[in-house]
């Protein structure tokens, strides 16, 4: 009896939470799936009607579509590599006792907390401006001719900005796990004659293993959904040259005013981002349970 009274209590507590999750996640989930399925514009309500699968064989077949998929596979991977090569070298420099280390650590941690929008202006009109950008003065003191980075290198100039803005995270989940490696392990491999070289391969880097796969996988699951670096820095030109997914889903709602079109772009982004998360997730219990 009290234990069905337990369940009973267990499950009133946690009505709203599931009700309010209901209403967040699944209904706009399946009002996204409705209008999926629908000839729905906005400047044309009046000829609204189903038109089933037709929806998701013009967005699967728009040559954009195909762009779109390669420049958020190769924004993700050039992410994940510059944060991870590069919060490693910063754990590591980090992790060594030097002057004002409290301070220094702040400073590389601080891009974290930057609001996108304004991290890509700053990006914008501050570095990588041709004309006035801090990165044009540096070009024209070696002689050379500014590089317009928004213009000629898009898709790299928002993996940058990205990269700039995801590497803190990377660096304090790491230096956190290289903090916790056993400084007699350290110690024992000095006095066996091991290099630095040596201890890194054998001895911190698979201390790091489960560390690099935990940062891999937050933050592949969010730069799926890129879309305020882009919408400020390129508006996902020249072209469709920066365009993600997530912008492309936005231009056919927002811009073209297709809501079915949309729909069914964001119905198709949910599922490779899922895909994608279950194939990680997959990884991650393998590697924590090694």
């Amino acid at each position: 009896m009290a234990t069905r009274q337990t369940r009973t209590l267990a499950r009133f507590m946690m009505a709203p939470s599931v009700i309010v999750l209901f209403v967040w996640m699944i209904v706009p989930l399946v009002l996204t799936l409705f209008y999926s399925f629908q000839r729905y514009n906005l400047q044309h309500p009046e000829r609204a009607g189903f038109v089933w699968f037709r929806n998701y064989y013009f967005f699967l077949t728009d040559p954009a579509f195909l762009q779109a998929i390669s420049n958020t596979l190769i924004l993700v991977v050039g992410v994940l590599v510059i944060t991870v090569v590069g919060g490693i070298l910063l754990a590591l420099l980090l992790d060594q006792p030097i002057w004002g280390q409290g301070i220094v650590r702040l400073l590389v941690i601080a891009p974290f907390f930057v609001m996108p929008t304004v991290s890509a202006l700053v990006w914008k009109n501050m570095l990588m401006h041709p004309q006035y950008g801090i990165f044009a003065w540096l070009w024209q003191l070696v002689g050379q001719r500014p590089i317009a980075w928004l213009q000629d290198l898009p898709l790299l100039s928002v993996t940058l900005i990205t990269s700039w803005e995801w590497l803190p995270f990377a660096t304090l989940i790491l230096l956190t796990a290289l903090q916790s490696l056993d400084e007699d392990q350290k110690e024992a491999s000095e006095m066996d004659g091991a290099n630095f070289v040596n201890r890194f391969i054998y001895i911190i880097l698979p201390h790091l293993a489960r560390a690099i796969t935990v940062v891999i996988l937050i933050e592949t699951i969010f730069l799926l959904g890129i879309f305020a670096e882009i919408y400020v820095t390129t508006q996902g030109g020249p072209g469709y040259s920066s365009t993600n997914l997530p912008f492309l889903v936005y231009v056919q709602a927002l811009l073209n005013f297709d809501v079915g079109g949309a729909s069914a772009g964001g119905v198709i982004a949910v599922i490779l981002a899922n895909i994608v998360a279950i194939f990680l997730i997959r990884i991650v219990g393998r590697n924590l349970d090694a």
